[in-house]
């Protein structure tokens, strides 16, 4: 911008634009400057002190999600570099830099960023305000396993073939390394594949926990082949990390869920009523297969690779189990997944609908055992889908 304000010196606009006096823009820049470097070390408290309440009042495992508010960030980088244009402004305007346009130019530039400035600042304090706390992080979760789970429940095989279980793995492919798969490059593994030409069966989706001794893959081949190149390029398809990823591992997102509602649960919080609103949000979650199960837009892009679908089995374990378990004697947190059970068992979606039912009755002989009171077990007995459908 300082710069771009000098070209304008010696061009037609000396002699159109009005003189501004150095005092003034001066002014404007050093007040930019000094305040810029106060806001921006205001911002990072505050973002640290969201992170840490993230941390404590829902789970460890949404400190990636919050530390990746675009509004905070975008708001932090607007301060840092109206400091940065500020220092730069004065210098210039100290050292007698511009003439009577780069000046006017250099000024409006500082009202411009002036005015970004507040409105930046107006958006991130409203950000702020919500940073941290725990239903504006249970939402962020929701959001990104809904997009997750829409993303599989239109394309369940990735664009790539369904498992044929009739036919056997194959040749095993040994993980190189430890750690969670975080994503899976299919384009890789398909272009590898067509060279080779032979089928790759995927043992591993994003999630999953590998080691060396744990097969990612298996290979069906037509003719020899160099095992030590198959082994190493298939392992560079596959990317692993030392932690979950949201961005494409739904089970993530439902486990951070349910570790919210196990941390309300336990007896120094005791708040039920967050078990019973991730109670509410994993319901919207799977009910999401009867909005998008219609519109699948299964392609087939990867004829050489097969992926195994989405278990639905594991999704219902890894969502209700824990809250099952830690709210078995709370015959409010009893009642409310019963219900959401029945209401997942009117799906038209077969798989979720035998596996509500399981759950039903797992949760019931959990929660018989715990509950003190008869009239609560003659409650929850009235709102079992298990022993509904069993009369």
């Amino acid at each position: 911008m300082a710069l771009l304000a000098k070209s304008a010196d010696g061009t037609f606009l000396d002699d159109w634009v009005p003189e501004i006096k150095e005092s003034s823009v001066k002014w404007l820049l050093d007040t930019i400057a000094s305040s810029m470097l106060v806001i921006s070390i205001f911002a990072v408290t505050s973002m640290l002190s969201a992170f840490a309440a993230a941390q404590t009042m829902a789970t460890p495992r949404s400190f990636k999600l919050v530390i990746s508010d675009d509004v905070s960030q975008n708001a932090l980088s607007v301060f840092i570099s109206a400091f940065i244009f500020g220092i730069v402004g004065s210098v210039a305007i100290n050292n007698n830099y511009f003439g009577v346009s780069g000046r006017f130019v250099l000024f409006i530039f500082a009202l411009a960023f002036f005015a970004l400035i507040i409105l930046v600042f107006l958006r991130w304090v409203d950000r702020i305000s919500r940073l941290g706390r725990l239903e504006h992080t249970i939402d962020q979760i929701e959001d990104v396993t809904a997009d997750v789970l829409i993303g599989r429940i239109k394309n369940p095989g990735l664009g790539a073939m369904p498992i044929d279980k009739s036919k056997p793995n194959g040749t095993a492919i040994f993980s190189l390394e430890s750690g969670y798969v975080q994503n899976i490059n299919l384009s890789r593994l398909q272009s590898f594949a067509a060279k080779k030409k032979l089928t790759i069966r995927v043992n591993a989706l994003p999630g999953r926990s590998v080691h060396p001794g744990e097969p990612i893959a298996y290979i069906q081949v037509a003719e020899p082949i160099e095992k030590e190149e198959v082994i190493e390029s298939i392992n560079k398809a596959f990317i692993i990390g030392r932690s979950r990823d949201f961005e494409s591992d739904p089970q993530f997102g439902l486990i951070a869920l349910s570790e919210i509602s196990s941390r309300a649960l336990s007896p120094g919080i005791n708040d039920p009523g967050t078990a019973i609103q991730i109670l509410s949000t994993l319901e919207r979650l799977f009910l999401l297969w009867d909005q998008y199960d219609e519109v699948k837009e299964e392609e087939i892009r990867y004829d050489r690779i097969e992926v195994p679908v989405l278990s639905i089995e594991t999704l219902f374990v890894d969502a209700f189990r824990p809250t099952a378990r830690d709210g078995a004697g709370n015959i409010e947190v009893m009642i409310r997944m019963q219900k959401v059970f029945s209401t997942l068992y009117m799906m038209q979606y077969e798989s979720i609908r035998k596996a509500a039912l399981k759950h039903s009755e797992l949760c019931y002989k959990r929660a018989e055992p715990a509950m003190n009171q008869e009239q609560d077990l003659e409650a929850l007995k009235r709102s079992c889908l298990f022993l509904k459908i069993n009369e």
